[in-house]
């Protein structure tokens, strides 16, 4: 094994993995559905493991022009916020924040806080708020109990998000462990044509589950071998976030189908949503936004017919697949405050050698 430290940040294509068959988006990233942008605050000491990665779906104002959002709960071991509104109303009207179990309430309160100054300075009437906090638990690397995402975190992230951000152990990721390997914040995209239309399925994860001997990159099982060489994870537990962004006309009953084929990007990297697993997809599309003021009683929606979904379904799936596999790859090995540590995926295997054990030697 290396040495802990800092070097280039990879992905899984640098190792000649190649998830699916669909073709991603110039950055293969969440990002590349046009106007979405991601954030980071990275808490990095000797006791403190973790941060918030805050996801931007729009440049304008989402509380006066909501966005089609759905949600969906595969397995409930989590405490996200704001997701009841989404499934009640099927719109989401302020950025989505990952962070730790702790941190939930703190990242809340500095997105409403957001809101409110950004509603106040477009001159939009705004009494109540809706953003959405999802969550991974990074104990084991992280003292947790001091809760120390702030205010300043939250705002630093929003300000500095960008379409090419980093991936890995930042963020919230900075302490979430993925088949006891070091895991992290991990992105990917998909592109299907629709009647001579490009349109992008993105998605964005935040990953600390699974048990060791079963991970698998592109079909092959590198678990064992993995489970040889540093403290196994038994348990598939941690939970994972997913966030689903897209540019498809979609109603929020068809976007969360769309979201729940994230499950089976899920499922291909070895997991199966076990008991302590929190399994939570959110997703938004930047098409149909709602605009709740004006005149008249109805909003005018175009919707894809139902068939037509396929594509996106396959996309949703491998982009998943492809995000998680990415968080992996780029992730540096992390030393915890109790002494424990997690090993990034290039540290646990030379380089050569994880990519023969992906590719099958080729």
């Amino acid at each position: 094994m290396e040495q802990l430290g800092m070097q280039k940040r990879s992905r899984i294509r640098d190792y000649g993995a190649v998830v699916g068959r669909m073709q991603p988006g110039p950055l293969n990233k969440i990002t590349d559905v046009k106007g979405v942008k991601v954030g980071h605050a990275t808490i990095d000491t000797e006791r403190h493991k973790t941060g918030v990665t805050v996801i931007l779906p729009c440049e304008d104002n989402m509380f006066a022009r909501k966005l089609t959002a759905a949600v969906y709960v595969h397995n409930g071991f989590g405490k996200t916020q704001g997701t009841i509104q989404i499934e009640e109303l099927g719109t989401l009207e302020a950025p989505i924040a990952l962070t730790n179990t702790l941190n939930i309430g703190r990242v809340h309160d500095a997105l409403v806080g957001y809101m409110v100054s950004r509603c106040r300075a477009d001159h939009v009437p705004m009494h109540s708020v809706n953003p959405v906090v999802g969550e991974c638990n990074d104990a084991t690397l992280n003292d947790i109990a001091e809760r120390t995402v702030t205010e300043e975190d939250v705002q630093n992230a929003i300000q500095h998000a960008c379409e090419d951000f980093e991936e890995g152990d930042v963020g919230a990721g900075k302490g979430t462990i993925c088949f006891g390997l070091k895991g992290g914040i991990g992105s990917a995209s998909r592109q299907l044509t629709l009647d001579g239309v490009t349109y992008t399925v993105g998605v964005l994860v935040q990953s600390n589950f699974g048990s060791t001997k079963n991970l698998t990159i592109c079909g092959r099982n590198l678990g064992e071998e993995a489970a040889r060489r540093v403290e196994e994870r038994k348990l598939d537990e941690g939970s994972i976030m997913m966030v689903v962004a897209t540019d498809l006309p979609v109603s929020d009953r068809q976007l969360k189908r769309i979201i729940k084929r994230a499950g089976v990007g899920l499922a291909r990297c070895g997991s199966f949503m076990g008991h302590g697993s929190g399994d939570v997809m959110i997703g938004f599309t930047t098409a149909n936004r709602i605009e709740t003021a004006g005149d008249g009683s109805t909003v005018p929606l175009t919707i894809l017919k139902e068939h037509k979904l396929e594509d996106a379904f396959t996309a949703a799936a491998e982009a998943t697949e492809e995000a998680i596999l990415n968080s992996l790859a780029a992730a540096h090995t992390v030393k915890g405050y109790s002494g424990t540590v997690k090993y990034a995926l290039e540290d646990l295997f030379e380089r050569e050698e994880l990519r023969a054990l992906i590719t099958g030697g080729k």
